[in-house]
Order: structure tokens, then C-alpha cells, then sequence
């Protein structure tokens, strides 16, 4: 245990970017904002120097803004987690599925969470078990070549043979 309020962690994760909503007059960071805002409100004074402490604009007074600043670091750090435009990321998506199914053999594709991932459905009578990782490696090399994509991509490809039969009893 490292001894942090865990409500004081809550409420700062939670408003720590607050100023970012605000709209009226432009002048001040989003953390300046933001303080302005916990003060406004009558937050802790613990959750307001979390605010304004998240960026590292000041030195840590606590455990509990070491650990708001963490958290900002590591959400802000996530692939897909920076601002882009709707229109970008369908077109991203759409042109990673387009990449898969341009295969021979794949039959369908599904670029997933936020493109980080693509399930590639194959017709197993064109493609066999042994040429899986050929393809999934060809597929992955085009996506890195032709796309720009934040972070890693992986990319699934699911061959499945069923066989059914339905029986009556006699």
C-alpha cells in the first residue's frame, strides 16, 4: 500500500482535464482552467492540486498527484487516445479492412478496437493452416506500409471448417 486517498486519486483522475471544457475566454492553460474550476467549486484542496499539478506545471505535494499524473501519462499514451477527427479514423479503418480483404482467400475483415486489431475471416478451402502465418505477416506489412496507424496492430485471421448434421429420431 502506498497510502494515497483513493477518493482524493478518483475525483482527480476524474477532473484533472476539466478545463478542457471550458469556453468562455481563452486565456490559460487547460490546468489553470481546470483549478480555477475545482476553486469555483469548493473541491479539496488535495483534488485542485491535483489539477494543477498534472502536468508537472508544479512540483508534487502528495502520493495522490503523483499517481493522478501517472494515470494522465498512461491514458494519454494509449494508441487511439490523442484528438483525431471522425472522418480520419473511418477512413482508417475502412482502408485497414480493405488492405486484408484485398488477400486472395480472405474472405472477410473486421478492423477492431480502434483499428488496434483486424479479425481476418478466411475461406479455409483457398487458404490452408500452413498458410495462416504467411498471410497474417503479408497482411501486417502492407497495414504498416500503407497506413498510419498509433501503436501496434494485430492482426487475427480465423480459418474455421465446420461440419453439421441434423438427425431425426426413427
Amino acid at each position: 500500500m502506498i497510502g494515497a486517498d483513493a477518493n482524493i486519486v478518483r475525483l482527480g483522475c476524474l477532473l484533472h482535464d476539466v478545463g478542457k471544457v471550458v469556453t468562455e475566454g481563452d486565456e490559460g492553460t487547460h490546468v489553470e482552467k481546470g483549478v480555477q474550476i475545482a476553486k469555483k467549486f469548493k473541491m479539496p484542496e488535495e483534488v485542485v492540486n491535483c489539477i494543477a499539478e498534472h502536468h508537472e506545471d508544479k512540483p508534487f505535494s502528495s502520493v495522490e498527484s503523483v499517481l493522478v499524473y501517472v494515470a494522465d501519462a498512461i491514458s494519454g499514451g494509449r494508441p487511439g487516445a490523442r484528438h483525431e477527427n471522425v472522418e480520419d479514423y473511418i477512413k482508417r479503418l475502412d482502408d485497414i479492412e480493405k488492405i486484408a480483404t484485398s488477400f486472395e482467400g480472405v474472405d472477410r475483415a473486421f478492423a477492431v478496437q480502434a483499428g488496434r486489431e483486424v479479425r481476418v475471416i478466411v475461406t479455409p478451402e483457398r487458404i490452408s493452416d500452413d498458410e495462416l502465418p504467411k498471410l497474417v505477416h503479408d497482411i501486417g506489412e502492407r497495414i504498416s506500409k500503407e497506413v498510419m496507424v498509433p501503436g501496434a496492430v494485430k492482426i487475427t485471421a480465423v480459418r474455421e471448417t465446420r461440419a453439421t448434421e441434423t438427425v431425426m429420431s426413427q
